[in-house]
C-alpha cells in the first residue's frame, strides 16, 4: 500500500522530531501508537518523564504555521489517548508524563526550514 502524499509528509516529519529529540537525550518508547481514544505519534521517555509527543508538518507556511494547529477537539483527544497509554504501563505509574509539540516546517524541497518545540504544548483545563 502506497502512502498518500499527506502521510508520506507526517511520516517524513515525525522521522525529524524523532530525531531532534533524541539528539536531546530523550529515548523512543513508542511511533504511532494507536487506540480508541487516537494516537500519538511519538511517546519518548526524557529522563523520568514520559513524553507524548504531536509532530505537526508542514511545507511552508501558506496554511498557517505547524505550531497552531492543534484544535481543541485534538487537545481532548490527545489527552485521552496519552492516559490510555499510561493505563496500559503500569510501570511506569510513579512517572509524570506531559504532551509536547514538536512543528516541522519543510522548504519547497522537503529539507527542514524550522523545528519548533514547545514543551508541555497540552495541558488540562
Amino acid at each position: 500500500m502506497s502512502l498518500t502524499p499527506r502521510r508520506r509528509l507526517g511520516s517524513q516529519g515525525e522521522g525529524h522530531a524523532r530525531r531532534y529529540l533524541e539528539g536531546r537525550g530523550y529515548r523512543l518508547l513508542a511511533a504511532n501508537w494507536h487506540c480508541a481514544a487516537g494516537e500519538l505519534d511519538l511517546v519518548m521517555r526524557d529522563g523520568d518523564e514520559i513524553v507524548c509527543v504531536e509532530v505537526k508538518t508542514r511545507r511552508g507556511e501558506g496554511a498557517g504555521r505547524a505550531e497552531e494547529a492543534i484544535s481543541p477537539a485534538q487537545r481532548r483527544r490527545l489527552l485521552a489517548a496519552a492516559e490510555w497509554f499510561l493505563a496500559e504501563q503500569p510501570e511506569w505509574d510513579d512517572l509524570i508524563w506531559r504532551i509536547d509539540l514538536v512543528a516541522i516546517t519543510l522548504d519547497a524541497g522537503g529539507a527542514v526550514r524550522r523545528v519548533t518545540h514547545l514543551p508541555n504544548a497540552v495541558v488540562t483545563g
